[in-house]
């Protein structure tokens, strides 16, 4: 009977089979590196875009805030622009005020007369004054009453006074004004001194 050693085809065999899952243990390995890898690098990559993305919205939202800040400040102006127009524009509809009436006040002075004061006290108003004649008193009286500014007009005093060696008639009339709006009351009477010549 013939007798055949198989161990050394066993341990052979054993050494191939071994090999053969190493490689393909090396190989699972390699492929799974090769996947995770891939992975990495897509996630990294749509990771930064990402990034850039929200970067950029940030920008973007950073200049529309600005813009937005901008035209608020432009509305605020425009509203500061509105408010001052419309007083200006209130001011010209009433054109009321000392220093308007005293203006118009001295629009109808008659020749040869000065007005030497001029007061307002709430809705009563004090003017004096030097003039030729007590017929320049009774028109510019009749003026006064006439106005649009002026009524109840009353002569308190009427003398004559020597200036400069001119005998003149020294006057002092009250009135009242037809319209005084309260933020024009004034808290103490506004004397003026000069003369104010027709």
């Amino acid at each position: 009977m013939i007798k055949i050693n198989l161990l050394p085809y066993r341990i052979s065999k054993k050494k191939e089979t071994a090999q053969q899952q190493l490689i393909i243990l090396t190989a699972i390995i390699a492929g799974a590196l090769i996947a995770c890898g891939a992975i990495y690098i897509i996630t990294a990559g749509k990771i930064t875009t990402t990034k850039s993305e929200i970067a950029k919205s940030e920008n973007e939202l950073a200049d529309l805030k600005k813009k937005i800040g901008e035209i608020d400040n432009l509305k605020k102006l425009q509203s500061q622009v509105q408010k001052k127009l419309d007083i200006l524009n209130q001011l010209r509809r009433e054109k009321t005020g000392p220093a308007i009436r005293l203006a118009r006040l001295s629009d109808i002075v008659p020749e040869k007369m000065w007005l030497t004061k001029y007061a307002e006290s709430g809705t009563t108003v004090a003017i004096s004054g030097l003039s030729y004649s007590e017929e320049l008193i009774a028109e510019f009286m009749r003026n006064i009453q006439s106005s649009n500014e002026f009524t109840n007009v009353e002569l308190q005093v009427s003398e004559q006074q020597e200036v400069n060696g001119i005998k003149l008639k020294k006057f002092d009339l009250s009135c009242t004004l037809k319209v005084l709006k309260k933020e024009e009351l004034p808290k103490e009477p506004a004397a003026k001194d000069q003369p104010v010549k027709k």
